[in-house]
């Protein structure tokens, strides 16, 4: 690899909310990535191309759509034919380095059943060294934290228990004390630490770094000072009907998914309300720590040099709805951010540009190999978003923005039970505008929202009479959409006299 090869570094931040960044005006501090968004491009109507995790990342670094790479759940396996971007910037010289996760679940083809890759979902996507490889059992950090002198507990979660007796604690809710560690001990502190040392040992070569930070995601338990950053009473409401009831009224699989322990959230506003600040202070927490990097970036003559992407996997329902995680259809699950700076010259007249246009987690592959100049597979779904970075925006753009969810249960059979489901009904698909939201269920009845007039979307329309013509054009639309993005391995190909022919 020639030393003037850019460098690439890729972040997300696990369950980051869309609309969460001050340069969009919310009220939650994010410094350090409004400067990024005033100096790239930052696109507001992002949207994961499914969730949770490892769907959400499968789609996100293969460029491809669930219904083509079919990781659908967070165990369901990855087949090992498909690339991504770890394994195509390979080949221009690149040792993809990986701090934190993937959540990838490898092809169990080929292994043996004992082997102990089959027994986890959260292992490493290939193409990726992990440098840092630190998933749910955070063992790398917890070795970090023993070398400081910290204790640390038998049972590795406990770490981010909140200490007792915190002062002040009496009338907020469970998640306002910190834990034990304190800001520059945390994970996101950390691995902000092992990627900057990292960087040191490069000696200016080339580089390409993917940092999986797991903030804001939960347990919402935040170190000092971010747990007190934000007041409880002072967050934003919720979007939601008076009662569970009321909001699982609306279709049979929000009542399951309202009814399922872990999705539910609490009917105490107070903890709901802490839940929120707390999620904010960790965001902000993120934020500083991404500054640390940027200003190492600034200081070493790397800036210039280095692509930015910030993004997150999915979102967080956060009480909208009566739900907690991502799951479903709602805005809030899927909806993320994406900020992307890039370095070179042609890219000066749209700095500071907010995009309104629909982009999705499957155009972060197909950008980061355009943008090197590599060709971008024919299996992407997405698009690249280079021309946006460029400041010339495509007339030919996607006018609506689509996500998949499938809540398969394999091993306990829940849809099935429940919903009289099975396994290749127990999922739906999206298309959504910005007017209109059409959701179709496989083995359920659909739903259909007039975005304009209901923006929080609690008022079905699919039955509606004189909607019908409505929801038969979005639902043709999801059709046109899934027919033209079917598998295409070998459907550009042609045999004939004269021998093969490819047309991209």
């Amino acid at each position: 690899m020639t030393p003037d090869r850019p460098n690439i570094l890729l972040i997300t931040a696990d369950q980051w909310r869309g609309e969460c960044l001050g340069r969009l005006g919310h009220g939650v501090r994010t410094p350090h990535l409004d400067r990024l968004a005033a100096d790239g491009v930052l696109f507001h109507r992002h949207f994961a191309s499914a969730a949770p995790c490892g769907p959400s990342r499968a789609c996100l670094l293969t460029g491809m759509y669930l219904m083509n790479h079919r990781s659908g759940t967070n165990g369901t396996p990855l087949d090992a034919r498909f690339t991504n971007v770890a394994l195509e910037t390979r080949a221009l010289g690149y040792a993809p380095a990986l701090f934190g996760y993937t959540d990838t679940s490898l092809d169990p083809r080929g292994r043996d059943p004992r082997d102990p890759a089959l027994a986890t979902y959260e292992n490493v996507l290939p193409g990726f060294d992990p440098v840092c490889y630190l998933p749910e059992d955070p063992q790398a950090w917890l070795k970090w934290l023993r070398a400081q002198g910290l204790p640390t507990p038998r049972d590795e979660l406990d770490i981010y228990l909140p200490v007792a007796g915190y002062p002040g604690a009496g009338d907020k809710g469970p998640s306002y004390p910190p834990p034990v560690y304190g800001a520059e001990q945390s994970n996101t502190a950390f691995l902000a630490g092992e990627v900057l040392d990292y960087l040191e040992t490069r000696g200016g070569r080339p580089w390409f770094v993917h940092l999986s930070w797991l903030r804001p995601h939960p347990p919402w338990v935040a170190p000092e000072p971010y747990n007190t950053l934000y007041d409880a009473d002072s967050v934003p409401g919720f979007i939601r009907r008076d009662d569970r009831e009321q909001e699982g009224a609306q279709h049979p699989w929000l009542a399951f998914q309202l009814g399922r322990s872990g999705f539910q959230a609490p009917a105490d506003d107070v903890a709901l309300r802490q839940f929120k600040a707390t999620y904010y202070g960790l965001m902000t927490e993120v934020d500083e720590q991404f500054g640390r990097i940027v200003a190492w970036l600034k200081a070493n003559g790397q800036y210039d040099r280095t692509l930015i992407v910030f993004t997150s996997d999915h979102g967080e329902q956060l009480g909208d709805h009566w739900l907690l995680g991502k799951s479903g259809y709602f805005d809030q699950s899927f909806h993320i951010p994406l900020i992307v700076r890039d370095p070179a010259p042609a890219a000066d007249a749209a700095r500071g540009t907010i995009v309104g246009h629909f982009t999705e987690a499957v155009d972060i592959t197909p950008t980061i190999l355009d943008w090197l100049g590599l060709t971008v597979p024919l299996a992407c779904d997405g698009r690249s978003l280079v021309p946006f970075l460029r400041g010339r925006p495509p007339a030919n753009w996607r006018d609506a923005v689509h996500w998949e969810y499938d809540f398969r249960d394999i091993r306990g059979a829940a849809p099935e039970e429940r919903l009289g489901l099975t396994i290749e009904t127990s999922n739906l698909a999206v298309i959504a505008d910005a007017r209109r939201k059409y959701v179709h269920f496989a083995g359920l009845a659909p739903l259909f929202f007039d975005r304009e007039a209901d923006p929080g979307e609690f008022t079905d329309l699919a039955a509606a009479p004189e909607r019908a013509g409505e929801v038969l054009h979005y639902a043709g639309r999801m059709l046109s959409w899934r027919m033209s993005h079917m598998d295409r391995s070998l459907s550009h190909w042609h045999l004939g006299a004269g021998g093969p022919v490819f047309r991209r």
